[in-house]
C-alpha cells in the first residue's frame, strides 16, 4: 500500500532527462555540445558567443529552442534532430526503477521539453519502452515549454488527467510550481543537474528527494 500522502494518486507524471536516470549520466553535456555547434553554424560565431546565446535563450524562454524560434525562426524539427543525435551508451537500465514503475497503481506519463523520438530512444535504453501510457513532448506543447502553465494544461486535457489525483516529478524545481498550482503532488528530484535549484521553494515542493530509484522503491515496497 502506498504511503498516506500518495494513496489518492492515480496518475504519475515524470520528466525524462536527469529524472528517470541519474544526472551523473550527463547526457546534457552531449546535447549541450550539439546545441553550441548548431548555434555556431547558424550565427557564424565562435564557441564562447554561442554559449552566451544558448544560456541566454534558456533563461529567457525556458528552452534554447524557444529562443531560437523566437529570434531566428529556427525549424524545431531540424534543431531537435541535430541536438539529439547523440550516443546513449552511457545510459543503462535500473532494475529498481523498472520494477517500481510496474508496481505503481494507475497511469504513467512522461512530460518532457525534448521531443518524442529522442525520449523513445532514452526510454528504450532505460528498459522503460513499455512502462508509460503516454508521452507529452515539446511538439505536443506547441513549443511552449515547461514551466509555462499552458504546457501542463494541454497535457491534462490531452490525457484527461485530473490534476488533484496526479503526481509530477522533475529535476528542475521551477517546473514544479505550475503543477502544484493545478493541485498535483510534486516531487523534486534534486540530483545535481544543471539549474536544478533555480527558483526552488518549499511552498510548491511536496517531496524533496535525491534519487528516483530509491524513492520509487521505498513508496512501492508494499505494493503487490
Amino acid at each position: 500500500m502506498l504511503p498516506p500522502p500518495l494513496r489518492h494518486v492515480d496518475c504519475w507524471i515524470f520528466d525524462l532527462d536527469n529524472c528517470l536516470y541519474p544526472a551523473s549520466a550527463d547526457l546534457f553535456a552531449l546535447i549541450d555540445r550539439r546545441m553550441g555547434e548548431y548555434i555556431q553554424h547558424l550565427l557564424g560565431c565562435g564557441h564562447e558567443e554561442a554559449r552566451r546565446v544558448q544560456k541566454g535563450y534558456f533563461r529567457e524562454h525556458g528552452t534554447t529552442l524557444a529562443g531560437l524560434m523566437a529570434s531566428h525562426g529556427t525549424d524545431p524539427h531540424e534543431f531537435l534532430a541535430f541536438v539529439h543525435d547523440i550516443d546513449l551508451a552511457r545510459l543503462a537500465a535500473d532494475s529498481r526503477v523498472v520494477a517500481a514503475l510496474d508496481r505503481l497503481p494507475g497511469r504513467k506519463f512522461v512530460f518532457t521539453n525534448g521531443d518524442e523520438a529522442y525520449a523513445r530512444r532514452v526510454l528504450d535504453r532505460l528498459g522503460l519502452a513499455n512502462a508509460f501510457d503516454g508521452l507529452h513532448d515539446i511538439h505536443a506543447m506547441a513549443y511552449v515549454p515547461k514551466p509555462d502553465p499552458r504546457a501542463y494544461a494541454a497535457m491534462c486535457e490531452r490525457y484527461a488527467i485530473a490534476p488533484e489525483r496526479a503526481l509530477f516529478a522533475d529535476d528542475m524545481a521551477r517546473n514544479l510550481e505550475p503543477a502544484k498550482a493545478l493541485g498535483m503532488v510534486t516531487v523534486w528530484v534534486d540530483n545535481g543537474s544543471e539549474q536544478a535549484r533555480h527558483a526552488a521553494d518549499p511552498a510548491f515542493i511536496d517531496f524533496h528527494i535525491a534519487d528516483i530509484a530509491d524513492w520509487l522503491s521505498a513508496i512501492t515496497e508494499d505494493q503487490p
